[in-house]
């Protein structure tokens, strides 16, 4: 079998072709002037069409030109340099001619469309390697953008805004300097306390009739409003309505008239006999059965009869069944009657209610200390128990009870801060106690510091004040540990009653 003859190689350099093989060298360099060549020619082209559409740029264009020469006979004269230097090992080299081709740097693109603004001068070496899609002014337009940012102008609305700002400041300046002054312990005894505020410009019921905000304009019958249509004086009367006053509002309750033993035994008689004649005619009519006989250890054998002398012990057990039967009915009848918990206390708050109803009074007592347990303890459950509304003040100087209720719960809890309640008792706290007192002050505990008990034998309790009120102070029952007087009188002053502190301090 024939081998197929092979083609013969291109340009005659094959192994038997009389064509010398281009070194790498030689074609790098042709490559390059080739290129120059071509650049040349692009940039004078370009230059010729710049200069027809904007004659004012021709200087620049020719001086591009120029350039763009220079820089080819440059590239030339290097080539030939290149040529005369000796050549590399062919080891390093590429052997093939694809290789060679691939190496060979593209021929730039000649822009069909030319720019009908002259455009700025560019080095040399931009020129080569310049992109058709680049926009100079768009990019300098980008640099000196920066980010947006939100600019708000002074208006109408930022200047109240500001306003506001400012005065609540004051305010909270005005507040903070109050605390201090009160914390400081200001003596309430000395003439500072009892300062009478001054009268004002103008009464509130003089306002409407004179035009100004003081009594200045009262000589002037000009500013008088008087006999003006916008006058609040009419020929009309005007009858305020009438109110009650405050003892008509209370609820009173009619006593009843008191009874002697012998009137409610006799009494009680005649309603019994009233119900046992309506019980009676009740059976004859037929509306009712009559009852079984009610037979008891003493008429067994008279009510039984025959009956008891034929079988006793039968008879006997049927009287004591019916014994214990009637025994069973009473107290079911008055289990029944019994309240539940719920019942009781329901009952037990509209009592209270009652008594409040009546009329309300109040009643502040000053403790010298309630470092005990059991003292705080029993003013707090009967204050609760009783409901009374009210407020215990802790101070290291002197202690504030002060409650408010009806009169009879009131009574019941004078006696028992007056009379019950031993004030010289002291003890040790239990470990529950000691636990719950751990973070108290060491002026409210039962222990010194050495852990000794306190002596309380000069403590005691007194009523500074009692009275009755119209209306309730406080809305619950509750107390507050206050470290100085400042603290105190601020929080009795809430509820109008700061002049309790210097009246519980002026008694000894």
């Amino acid at each position: 079998m024939t081998m197929a003859e092979k083609r013969p190689h291109p340009d005659g350099q094959g192994p038997n072709g009389d064509t010398k093989r281009t070194k790498p060298s030689e074609a790098i360099a042709a490559a390059k002037v080739k290129a120059a060549e071509i650049a040349a020619r692009v940039a004078a082209k370009r230059a010729a069409a710049v200069t027809a559409s904007t004659p004012a740029a021709a200087p620049i264009d020719a001086v591009k030109a120029r350039m763009a020469q220079m820089k080819a006979r440059m590239d030339a004269m290097n080539a030939k340099q290149e040529e005369t230097k000796p050549a590399a090992p062919e080891s390093n080299a590429p052997r093939f001619a694809t290789t060679l081709g691939n190496r060979r740097p593209e021929t730039a693109k000649v822009d069909a469309k030319p720019k009908t603004a002259a455009p700025q001068p560019k080095q040399p070496q931009d020129e080569e390697l310049e992109n058709p899609y680049y926009d100079a002014k768009a990019a300098a337009l980008m640099k000196k953008r920066g980010p947006r940012v939100i600019e708000f102008q002074n208006g109408k609305y930022l200047d109240q805004a500001v306003k506001l700002r400012a005065q609540r400041r004051l305010e909270q300046i005005k507040k903070t300097l109050a605390i201090q002054a009160r914390r400081a312990g200001l003596d309430e005894n000395s003439e500072r306390g009892y300062l009478v505020s001054s009268p004002p410009d103008i009464e509130w019921w003089d306002e409407g009739i004179l035009a100004e905000t003081n009594y200045d304009c009262i000589d002037d019958p000009t500013k008088l409003k008087i006999d003006s249509d916008d006058s609040i004086i009419t020929l009309y009367v005007q009858h305020p309505p009438l109110l009650k006053a405050p003892q008509e509002q209370r609820l009173v309750q009619v006593k009843p008239m008191y009874l002697t033993t012998k009137e409610q035994a006799k009494l009680r008689r005649m309603r019994r006999a009233a119900d046992l004649k309506e019980h009676q005619a009740k059976i004859r009519l037929g509306l009712e059965p009559p009852p079984p006989p009610k037979v008891k250890r003493g008429n067994m054998m008279r009510v039984m009869g025959e009956q008891a002398i034929a079988d006793p012990t039968a008879v006997e057990m049927l009287v004591e069944s019916q014994i214990q039967q009637r025994h069973d009915d009473h107290v079911t009848a008055n289990e029944e009657r019994k309240l539940t918990k719920e019942e009781e206390h329901a009952k037990l708050a509209a009592n209270q209610d009652k008594d409040a109803q009546k009329g309300l009074y109040m009643c502040v007592f000053k403790v010298n200390t309630l470092a005990f347990g059991k003292h705080r303890f029993q003013i707090d459950n009967n204050a609760k128990q009783h409901a009374l509304t009210g407020i215990t003040l802790f101070n290291p100087d002197l202690n504030l009870v002060v409650i408010e209720g009806g009169a009879f719960a009131v009574n019941k809890y004078k006696k028992l801060m007056l009379h019950r309640i031993n004030w010289q008792e002291n003890a040790p706290p239990t470990e529950s106690q000691a636990e719950k007192q751990a973070s108290d002050p060491q002026w409210l505990r039962s222990l010194t510091e050495d852990g000794e008990i306190k002596d309380h034998s000069y403590n005691k309790c007194m009523l500074i004040f009692e009275g009755e009120i119209k209306d309730r102070s406080f809305r619950k029952w509750g107390s507050r540990v206050c470290e100085t007087a400042g603290e105190a009188r601020e929080t009795l002053g809430r509820a109008k009653l700061d002049s309790l502190w210097a009246l519980a301090k002026s008694i000894e």
